[in-house]
């Protein structure tokens, strides 16, 4: 296997597949990439088990083959190349020789056929969206995945179809985030997957633009080509919970707010709250809402803001942190918080959209 190229050819698709070539492996080939070479066409793989990233580059070949090498060493060394440098790679017995003006390198390699790779993931159907599209999805609910729960089907996002909608959703027990998108499709089939963490947070690293991009559904795995890199995750193998019935419905108790105000004077309220809980208690009244924190040094906090309330009076606890996520992924400069009483979650939204919704269990404090 022979091959060259410029520096900046070779050095996009190993940084796109970089992110899931972990540093410390139980097994020495997954801190490898898988180079394939054929007629001109380079393919640079890498894999987790759970992830799988192949990106491709044009590059000019002399000897088709494949072959494995470090991930991490290959793209350290062509980062330090300098620019527009010419870049030749070539493989003789077990290592691999890199080469760029008086810059020589000799590689560790493995063999190809040890690498595992995903190749027919039994599609059940294709989905045809927008990066945007997609990307707007992860990010208004990527925050609210749970993080290594023992109920592992939280450690990742719902993805579901159905009819015209594409629905992204994720919740940590004490949270929950969904997101929506109406497609232009004819009738998508109902189908709920669930993507693991590391394949959404990975996913939204590769989101750059607003190109098309297809989504496969198999039964085990999703698969996304994008930009010319082609991202596939196995899937959770597990029941989402039945999130509907955790969203609550409008309460007449509503609170409407300016988003800013009411971010910075949550986050400064919460300099004073306790750094283990961070709790943080609103009284809300139709004089306004006041914010108070305290913690086990006895030192308060708090603040009045200026709100817009019909209701009845309520006293209610949260996580700061998850009321501040929340806020922070509605858009515009309008936020509303429905709760029914301080025993029930708090439903956050922006003003007439009902593509987007926050729902924030209460603490008691």
């Amino acid at each position: 296997m022979k091959f060259s190229a410029a520096r900046e050819v070779l050095l996009k698709p190993l940084q796109s597949v970089i992110g899931v070539v972990e540093r410390r492996q139980t097994m020495p080939i997954l801190s490898n990439v898988l180079l394939v070479v054929d007629n001109g066409a380079l393919s640079v793989t890498a894999t987790d088990l759970e992830v799988e990233l192949v990106a491709t580059a044009t590059v000019d070949s002399e000897v088709d083959g494949e072959i494995t090498v470090s991930g991490r060493k290959l793209l350290d060394i062509v980062k330090a190349l300098p620019d527009e440098a010419k870049v030749s790679l070539s493989v003789s017995g077990d290592k691999a020789t890199v080469r760029s003006g008086r810059s020589k390198f000799s590689l560790a390699t493995l063999p190809a056929a040890e690498f595992p790779s995903i190749e027919d993931i039994k599609s059940a159907q294709t989905i045809s969206v927008t990066q945007a599209v997609l990307g707007k999805l992860i990010e208004k609910t990527h925050f609210s995945m749970a993080q290594q729960d023992v109920r592992y089907y939280l450690n990742g996002m719902l993805l579901e179809t159905g009819g015209k909608h594409l629905r992204a959703v994720a919740t940590d027990g004490h949270r929950l985030a969904l997101c929506q998108a109406d497609l232009d499709a004819k009738g998508l089939d109902t189908q709920q997957v669930i993507v693991p963490r590391k394949g959404v947070l990975e996913l939204q690293r590769l989101m750059s633009g607003e190109g098309p991009l297809d989504i496969e559904l198999g039964p085990n795995h999703i698969r996304i080509e994008l930009d010319g890199i082609r991202f596939t995750s196995k899937l959770i193998d597990g029941r989402f919970p039945e999130y509907e019935r955790v969203i609550p419905a409008a309460s007449e108790n509503l609170l409407s707010a300016d988003k800013g105000r009411l971010k910075s004077a949550l986050q400064r309220t919460a300099i004073l709250s306790n750094e283990k809980y961070r709790g943080i208690r609103l009284v809300i009244r139709d004089s306004g809402v006041v914010l108070q924190a305290h913690n086990p040094e006895q030192e308060e906090a708090e603040e009045e803001v200026e709100v817009s309330y019909s209701g009845e009076d309520i006293e209610i606890g949260f996580n700061v942190n998850y009321l501040l996520d929340a806020i922070a992924a509605v858009e515009g400069d309008e936020v509303t918080l429905s709760v029914v009483d301080s025993n029930s979650s708090c439903l956050v939204r922006e003003p007439g959209n009902d593509d987007t919704k926050f729902v924030v269990m209460p603490m008691r404090l």
